[in-house]
């Protein structure tokens, strides 16, 4: 069979998205891309075979919705992580924030009962190095989740209504239920299940780089390779806007069912991939029930991930949601705005503070001053002056008046949205 050669997705073959759509996610995609990419997932290379399949050719826009229309709701396999943002690695603890269980403060804030256990308190510890987690799922209401390290492993295990979290390391268990969980639901984990974590598969993560497809995109059929020990499309996704941090995006699709396999983000920078996802083993047969079944081991602590949910419902007010943090960030910093168009979208925070320490601060100070050129390179322009503080995917300049520009985006373009801002 002759190789698959690229063929380009444009706007004008998407007819079966309405206008306001495309630009929703034009606007949404890049920023989510560069948060994962910044605060919490990356999945490392599913070691393809040394041989690639000789498969049928198949347009970029066909394997597009391979992807779209794949119902694969059993599966159970291996996946290693590793990101490399050029970020120094992070200890776990400073993970534990908004979100937990409930979707509100309580189970996952620092101090608080079930901390330790809180999906949320293990997104910083995915966003520097290797790891490996073991996944299995058998439809929208079983699914576990584990994190392996060398001397201790955290689960998340979901089944029905049951909702647990286990972190070996403390002995500590968090248990909640799922109301919103059932068969009727379209939600594939429930909302109790971390938004953050739910995302560590490559299925997840390439169907949000998918919906950045239009204008500012181009994506075509790469090749084929050898992934987990299945054959594999591969779909290549590349900005088209010079100021995109990113160099491009690859997905490995199974050439049988449509299941991403492999996703991997390399900087335009070149290098190591920024953010690489793949499975090095994947069986897609009903798993065992047994593996969605927990009894937290004798001698556990056992927190109520209920009552967590609770007491954050009276601190933040009784319909407290998964997002209500980026509501009072938005009240307390005066609203978060996304200015720019597709890859070069630009999230941008005012009022974030009294600001970077200035000239005359930092000669009375002098430690403040030495401190933060370490961190960040300064800026100036007609915005006034800042710094610019940057990972090997994401930028970000902090103004002297307290106002934040990040995104993936290279330096320029975040000073020149500060100009223009002005």
């Amino acid at each position: 069979m002759p190789a698959n050669e690229p063929t380009e997705v444009t706007d004008a073959e998407d007819g079966g998205r309405s206008a306001k759509r495309r630009k929703a996610v034009r606007y949404a995609v890049p920023v989510a891309v560069a948060g994962v990419a910044a605060a919490t997932i990356g999945l490392v290379p599913a070691f393809a075979g040394s041989g690639s399949p000789d498969l049928p050719k198949i347009s970029a826009q066909d394997l597009i919705a391979k992807i779209a229309t794949s119902d694969v709701q059993q599966l159970s396999g291996t996946v290693r992580v590793t990101t490399d943002l050029g970020l120094p690695s992070l200890p776990g603890g400073l993970g534990g924030g908004a979100g937990g269980f409930g979707g509100g403060q309580g189970a996952g804030e620092k101090g608080g009962d079930g901390a330790s256990a809180s999906p949320q308190s293990k997104l910083m510890e995915l966003a520097s190095g290797a790891h490996t987690l073991r996944v299995a799922a058998d439809g929208p209401d079983k699914q576990r989740v584990s994190i392996v390290d060398k001397a201790a492993e955290y689960s998340i295990v979901h089944n029905g209504k049951e909702v647990w979290a286990y972190d070996s390391g403390s002995n500590t268990a968090l248990h909640s239920t799922a109301p919103d969980a059932g068969r009727h639901s379209k939600r594939k984990v429930p909302r109790g299940l971390s938004e953050g974590l739910k995302d560590a598969t490559p299925q997840d993560l390439a169907k949000q780089a998918l919906k950045a497809a239009g204008d500012t995109t181009s994506i075509t059929v790469d090749g084929t390779a050898k992934v987990a020990g299945r054959d594999a499309y591969q779909l290549l996704i590349k900005p088209k806007q010079a100021a995109s941090t990113v160099g491009s995006i690859r997905v490995a699709v199974d050439a049988a069912n449509g299941t991403p396999l492999k996703f991997t983000l390399t900087p335009k920078s070149g290098g190591a991939a920024a953010i690489d996802v793949g499975y090095t083993n994947v069986d897609f047969a009903k798993p065992a029930a047994s593996t969605f079944s927990f009894t937290p081991p004798k001698g556990a602590k056992v927190v109520d991930g209920d009552k967590e949910r609770a007491k954050a419902e009276r601190a933040h007010g009784k319909h407290a949601a998964p997002h209500a943090g980026m509501k009072d960030l938005n009240k307390d910093f005066g609203g978060l705005n996304v200015i720019g168009k597709g890859w070069t979208s630009i999230a941008t925070i005012k009022g974030a503070g009294p600001g970077l320490p200035t000239g005359k601060d930092q000669a009375v100070g002098g430690d403040a001053g030495k401190f933060l050129d370490s961190l960040g390179e300064k800026a100036s322009g007609s915005f006034g002056s800042g710094r610019i503080f940057s990972t090997r995917l994401v930028n970000a300049l902090m103004t002297d008046n307290g106002t934040i520009y990040v995104g993936a985006v290279d330096k320029q373009a975040l000073i020149d949205a500060a100009n223009a801002a002005k």
